[in-house]
């Protein structure tokens, strides 16, 4: 008869080989997707990456000479300060006001099922979009109409607060779905045993469901951050290449860039954004991601 040590260590072996199986038709079925990457995101942005050291015209390497001339550029540090502002005052608003939203619609059954009608924004089209705006806000507008008034809040100031709206608008509806999913997964148990110990509503939501959406909270930032960048259809097709200073954004940037053919400076503002974007979701996953995981494994 085996010994109980020789019979687990041939259960051990089986297991790692079943798991090295595993791994391998784990890598066949990823293999197309990470070749489709590897050709059209990786290999570009190298190429991108290469460019940004060298000169548009001749190719000659610079040395950091483009990434010199993108920090003295007036029109990149005015878009980069009102993207950064953009982000700044949109993420929260949208972030906390779908949560409430969602937190509302758990609470109100019927709510859900209007759930369909939030996602309609997404299914409208940027032109669409931009020639409602024109109609509500423009001198000769609605808004105007309804006040008395004059002003054209398409320019100015005013665009600043047309553009977070719009992308407040647009976005609500899908971040409230997408919250509301994740408050589904929250464990009922736990609520329960919360409940049971004298905790209120507002304990139960700061220490039971705000540590259980931290996964969900990570990935519903990141696609809001990514949504901020997609404003610029509609920003663009208000007021053009050139539009009013508060509302000047990066994408402008590139935009005009491109049309100038300033590739060297296109693609040393394409990395600076690459990098500044890629800190701020490694910094959000080791946050957000890393503490998810440690509640999982202590659940």
């Amino acid at each position: 008869m085996q010994s109980r040590g020789s019979c687990s260590s041939i259960w051990r072996n089986k297991v790692k080989r079943r798991r090295r199986q595993g791994g391998l038709w784990h890598l066949v079925f990823l293999l197309p997707s990470l070749l489709g990457v590897s050709l059209f995101l990786v290999l570009p942005f190298g190429d991108v990456v290469r460019r940004s050291f060298t000169t548009a015209m001749t190719g000659e390497f610079c040395g950091l000479d483009n990434y010199k001339n993108v920090f003295q550029n007036q029109a990149f540090l005015l878009a980069a300060q009102n993207t950064l502002k953009f982000v700044g005052v949109c993420l929260p608003l949208l972030l906390a006001g779908s949560l409430l939203i969602a937190l509302a619609m758990e609470q109100l059954p019927f709510l859900e099922h209007a759930k369909v009608c939030y996602l309609l924004p997404q299914a409208m089209p940027a032109a669409t979009v931009v020639l409602v705006w024109r109609l509500v806000f423009e001198k000769q507008g609605f808004l105007n109409g309804i006040m008395g008034t004059k002003i054209d809040f398409m320019e100015g100031g005013a665009s600043f607060g047309v553009l977070v709206g719009t992308y407040l608008w647009k976005n609500l509806g899908y971040t409230v779905v997408l919250w509301f999913a994740a408050l589904k997964t929250v464990p009922v148990e736990v609520l329960e045993a919360a409940r049971v110990d004298g905790a209120g509503k507002i304990r139960c939501f700061i220490h039971v469901t705000l540590p259980s959406l931290k996964g969900a909270a990570y990935t519903i930032t990141l696609l809001s951050l990514l949504n901020t960048f997609k404003v610029f259809r509609e920003a663009y097709l208000i007021n053009g290449a050139y539009p009013p200073r508060e509302i000047y954004l990066l994408q402008h940037v590139f935009s005009n860039w491109y049309t100038k053919l300033d590739f060297d400076k296109m693609a040393a503002g394409a990395v600076l954004t690459a990098l500044v974007l890629g800190t701020g979701a490694f910094l959000m996953e080791r946050k957000l991601g890393i503490a998810s995981g440690e509640q999982k494994e202590r659940g």
